[in-house]
């Protein structure tokens, strides 16, 4: 048996909401409450990062996983917001968390399934027998254009899995991967903002990846929607997930546990990956979870877990995501929003 020992997530206590954006741009706020079904959205504060929210994430998945962080064989790092351009955010956890020098560590880039990607490699490692356990991080700070539709939903967040073959909280079951070249979202180097493809990025590209993966996950592991308990899929806006989950077969009820987006926004590599630690808060023994992600550019990662009876133990040694979703909120203007992610800046 393999699968997650230790899961933590992490989200900044700044809000902002949908109404407070729109005034400023003129827009609709409305349409985007009912047509995207989003409320309001994290903010990181000027002092955290991609790195702070990672090592919070991983320090809560520690606590649950009760290992010796020395143990840790691999540290992976998915964002699309890594605050150096060269210079890891691996190292910088890896030291953070107390693992030692012989540590494999990488950060890795792959749009919003960039977290999903370091599981998909962590589980792949410990399986084989190359390390006993492995770290793997799904963390932005995620950008949106002042005025743009992405400003509505990009987010901040992280969720941190530690994985291994000893007191395994959610066994996994079986794994799979889609991808195609499909390039509905984009950021250049050297440009602050991505652009997005406007109407692919509905159809063909999110629908497309996420039901190939989660058809391709279901019948590798033989199972149907009616076999599993939750599910969790990539959040870019409230409609999205609910509306694949249909096409799919899923009830809203499968859905609604890791459903975050509508008061916590878009928060990219750590969408689905939140999602999963907000649905093992809640999980039985025997419960089966499907999670599917979703990257531009296009991929998606999917798993499906089963949970044991380590999870009563575990679940309590670390703060639960709603937790830090839900409570100790601090709203915020307009004008402290853009100057705390960098939209007004000093004239030199």
């Amino acid at each position: 048996m393999h699968g997650i020992v230790g899961y933590g997530a992490y989200i900044p206590r700044n809000r902002i909401k949908v109404e407070e954006i729109a005034k400023v741009w003129g827009a609709d706020a409305p349409s985007y409450k009912k047509g995207l079904m989003l409320e309001e959205k994290s903010v990181p504060s000027p002092d955290q990062d991609t790195i702070t929210m990672s090592v919070e994430a991983s320090k809560n998945a520690l606590r649950r996983a009760k290992i010796n962080p020395a143990d840790i064989g691999a540290v992976y790092v998915g964002s699309e917001s890594h605050p150096y351009a060269v210079k890891p955010s691996g190292t910088v956890l890896a030291e953070a968390i107390g693992a030692t020098p012989d540590v494999h560590t990488a950060d890795l880039e792959f749009a919003c399934k960039a977290g999903t990607e370091g599981l998909f490699l962590v589980l792949g490692l410990v399986k084989a027998g190359e390390i006993k356990y492995g770290l793997a991080v799904g963390a932005d700070t995620s950008q949106g254009a002042p005025g743009d539709a992405l400003e509505y939903s990009a987010a901040a967040g992280a969720a941190a899995f530690i994985v291994g073959k000893e007191n395994v909280l959610a066994e996994t079951i079986e794994t799979y991967s889609y991808t195609t070249d499909m390039p509905d979202f984009w950021r250049r180097e050297y440009q602050y903002y991505p652009r997005h493809g406007g109407r692919f990025t509905g159809e063909p590209a999110y629908f497309k990846h996420i039901i190939g993966a989660a058809k391709g996950l279901m019948a590798k592991a033989k199972i149907k929607p009616i076999d599993l308990n939750y599910v969790i899929f990539h959040q870019p806006n409230g409609k999205f997930p609910l509306r694949v989950g249909e096409i799919l077969g899923f009830r809203k009820e499968q859905i609604l546990p890791g459903w975050l987006v509508s008061k916590l926004g878009n928060t990219y590599s750590g969408s689905s990956p939140l999602g999963l630690t907000a649905t093992l808060d809640i999980s039985k023994p025997g419960d089966m979870i499907m999670i599917v992600s979703y990257g531009s550019g296009a991929g998606s990662d999917g798993f499906i877990f089963k949970v044991t009876r380590r999870i009563q133990e575990a679940r309590d040694l670390a703060p639960k995501t709603r937790d830090f979703l839900d409570k100790n909120k601090n709203y915020l203007e307009y004008g402290v929003y853009a100057k705390f992610r960098g939209k007004i800046r000093k004239a030199e």
